[in-house]
């Protein structure tokens, strides 16, 4: 008979806790002790409950930002083909500033209020497709005349009026479909169906997700691959190479005053370190004009000026507010597509909780932390759509991937993250600068970080307990997974 499993607060026994919890560094001291060695435990660098020093969690929080920000701002530049925006730099400057700020509101409520766990929140792209679908319907379907640039006056009303009115119907169309997400979480369902989801369905989901995401990376990554290349190699030879290499530095404490210490810098900053070398070295090459200046040859995205009239023409203060675009409308087509879109990304966010929890050091989260953060995500999506973002939110792969990276797992760094994400979005110049990071830089970057997210997703397997692991129903289900 196998012998008697502990719940672990899930209801589901597939999480059992015995051989799980070497990483849990929320559990109290004398548990951990009987539960796991000091070496285990040492893995992370701040816990999820941690609290490291002020200056390590913005500096950290950075990091986490300039993790998402690629995805956050490809969000607006990709919808801005359907909205009619696509010469209209300005307009597009003020829906990247709008996204960050809604995503650093979403992420404080998401940490705190929400799963509790340090899970970044941003624009998704589960509501991408069904959005630029309802965008390609006749009805909406952009003048002829907006896709000359020669004929756009973009402070005209009459242009004005084009792009507003899309906006508005994506708008009416997130926040209906919002409110299907808030009923299922806060309403408890999504906890009772966790009972019946264990790691072997877990597992596959996480590893399929960051499997999915290397297209888009490729796609970046694709524009100059030698950046690209450079990028991911600086953040492996940080992360894995240089972690153990302690680097002095100027701190400053009530006892010492000010004095040095030695940091482990390569460890808990290794993406942020990369994407810096990588975007200096590009901008040397962009200035000595080492990368081609003609936008149909290759390598062009590499440059850093490829977007230099949006920071000209950005303002330096705006603040976001809801309606901004005008009031929100309704269309069938468009809610119908955007439940579709928030099925999916309630999945995907699942297999996020268990992969950030696993990454910082928590247990498996339990059922009402599950219904909190699938609630507050629907939340999220309704703040998004009432803002005007032309999006929702969901948690940020990415960002679960770069805390298996760091080995920093605090929540509070999340917290960070969520402040300076809305410190984007008011000031617009801020924003308008992280769009000169070229492309490969970030494609460089998801190459590392979605290798991480799909290694994840394996290590759920680790310590599943399941009474036929070898039986031929196991392994049939496991594979059956990604064909579906």
């Amino acid at each position: 008979m196998a012998p008697e499993q502990k719940s672990n607060g899930m209801g589901n026994y597939g999480f059992a806790v015995d051989g799980v919890v070497n990483n849990f560094c929320g559990l109290p001291d004398e548990q951990i002790a009987d539960l796991s060695d000091e070496d285990s435990r040492n893995k992370l660098s701040y816990c999820v409950t941690d609290i490291p020093p002020w200056y390590l969690c913005i500096i950290l929080g950075i990091q986490h930002c300039l993790t998402a920000f690629g995805g956050i701002i490809a969000i607006p530049l990709i919808l801005s083909q359907g909205l009619c925006l696509q010469h209209d730099g300005l307009t597009q400057s003020h829906l990247i500033s709008t996204i960050f700020f809604v995503s650093g509101i979403c992420t404080l409520l998401q940490v705190t209020l929400g799963i509790r766990l340090p899970i970044l929140q941003g624009g998704t792209f589960t509501l991408l497709a069904p959005s630029m679908a309802l965008l390609s319907m006749p009805e909406w379907a952009c003048p002829a005349w907006t896709q000359n640039a020669t004929l756009i006056n973009t402070s005209s009303p009459e242009f004005i009026h084009v792009w507003q009115t899309r906006m508005q119907v994506l708008q009416g169309s997130i926040m209906v479909g919002s409110l299907f997400q808030m009923l299922v979480g806060f309403s408890g369902l999504i906890g009772l169906f966790m009972f019946f989801i264990g790691p072997l369905t877990i597992a596959p989901t996480i590893s399929l997700t960051g499997l999915s995401l290397f297209d888009s990376a490729g796609r970046n990554a694709g524009n100059h691959w030698g950046i690209s290349a450079m990028t991911t190699f600086l953040i492996v030879l940080f992360s894995q190479y240089l972690r153990h290499i302690a680097i002095p530095v100027p701190t400053y404490s009530k006892a010492k005053k000010f004095h040095t210490s030695r940091m482990y810098i390569f460890q808990i900053l290794p993406v942020l370190l990369g994407i810096t070398v990588s975007w200096l070295i590009c901008y040397l090459l962009t200035i000595y004009n080492v990368l081609p200046s003609d936008p149909e040859q290759y390598g062009y995205l590499a440059r850093t000026d490829t977007k230099g009239d949006v920071t000209g023409s950005a303002p330096w203060f705006r603040f976001p507010y809801p309606g901004q675009w005008g009031l929100p409308s309704v269309s069938l087509a468009g809610v119908l597509g955007i439940l579709g879109g928030v099925i999916s990304s309630i999945i995907e966010s699942i297999g996020d909780y268990h992969a950030c929890a696993r990454l910082s050091g928590a247990p498996p989260p339990p059922k009402h932390a599950i219904n909190r953060g699938i609630g507050m995500e629907g939340l999220g999506c309704l703040l998004a759509g009432a803002w005007g973002t032309g999006n929702g939110t969901t948690s940020y792969s990415e960002n679960v991937g770069a805390l298996g990276i760091t080995k920093v797992g605090s929540r509070w760094v999340i917290v960070a993250s969520g402040f300076i994400m809305i410190i984007i979005g008011m000031f617009g110049k801020i924003g308008a600068i992280f769009t000169t990071i070229p492309t490969p830089v970030i494609g460089g970057m998801f190459l590392v970080m979605f290798g991480v997210i799909t290694a994840a997703g394996v290590s759920n397997l680790q310590g599943c307990q399941l009474l036929f692991i070898n039986s031929e129903l196991t392994m049939f289900i496991c594979k059956l997974q990604p064909v579906l």
